[in-house]
């Protein structure tokens, strides 16, 4: 025992200050880590705000802010951009969600071919998507005419509500949408409670709505949020079809009122970030719950 007793307390008692010295170093190396990506974050914000509250000839005003609400087509393209976030929201998760409830109950080694399919939009260039969508609304109106689907091609680029841009961002935004969805879906046992619903009668509307959507709060919120943020920020598919958004009309205001559109792109910012706090407090609490 006694030949035992220098190999034991080497292990019990000498690990211990390097075991504080390595968390020590860890805490040091993450507040490094933590304070360049602050200042990465923070310092073109700060700058930014720098630019609109200073006047070379009336120093500092908060005049750029004051103008946004009254700016004109602030509240017309900010309105048209939620309604079609919301819409696209509505249609991605409708296709998305049953095609991998679908996948995960009856053919599981559909997975990988689903995934490659939702997300091959990572791949292909905004401007070749936009290219192909630009072609179909040339031609269609020209080989449409005699048939009822030219109402149909005319409406969907109807600049109050262009619903083209609802199906082209229900298609940028499946690569995100899937991957929220998926790490939802990942986290319980989809089968278990699927043939325990429809053991009790549950019919699948109501599988669908009562116990997978409570399940997936969190997954569905992330999704949601990606869908929202993407759709306030894209430009390039909006620009080249010649419709007019949130996003189209702030470069629009630039060459106009440069400090103005400056501050709604930090508005627009925060509003994206408190969106952002508020999905991630309520998918935080329903955890906990």
């Amino acid at each position: 025992m006694a030949a035992l007793t220098p190999a034991v307390l080497p292990e019990a008692g000498v690990p211990a200050p390097r075991a504080g010295r390595s968390r020590r170093a860890a805490g040091a190396w993450r507040a490094v880590v933590l304070t360049v990506a602050a200042l990465y974050f923070v310092t073109p914000l700060a700058a930014s705000f720098v630019f609109t509250v200073n006047d070379p000839a009336k120093g500092f005003t908060l005049e750029a802010y004051g103008e946004i609400f009254t700016a004109e087509g602030f509240a017309r393209s900010l309105l048209l951009s939620l309604g079609l976030a919301a819409a696209t929201i509505t249609v991605v998760l409708l296709l998305t969600l049953p095609a991998m409830l679908a996948v995960r109950l009856g053919a599981p080694r559909l997975r990988p071919v689903l995934e490659v399919l939702c997300t091959l939009p990572l791949v292909v260039p905004p401007i070749t998507f936009v290219a192909g969508i630009s072609t179909v609304l040339r031609w269609g109106p020209d080989y449409l005419a005699a048939t009822p689907f030219y109402q149909t091609i005319i409406a969907v680029q109807n600049p109050s509500f262009p619903v083209v841009l609802v199906v082209a961002y229900a298609v940028l935004a499946l690569p995100f949408v899937y991957r929220a969805l998926d790490a939802g879906l990942g986290a319980m046992d989809v089968r278990t409670l699927v043939e325990a619903a429809r053991n009790c009668g549950a019919s699948w509307p109501v599988v669908l709505l009562r116990v997978i959507v409570p399940n997936l709060k969190t997954g569905l919120a992330g999704a949601s949020f990606l869908t929202l943020a993407l759709v306030l920020g894209e430009y390039t598919v909006a620009r080249l079809l010649g419709f007019e958004p949130f996003s189209v009309w702030i470069v629009t205001i630039s060459g106009a009122n440069a400090p103005l559109s400056v501050a709604v792109s930090i508005f627009s910012l925060l509003l994206t970030w408190a969106l952002l706090l508020i999905l991630s407090t309520a998918g935080t609490r329903r955890s906990r719950s």
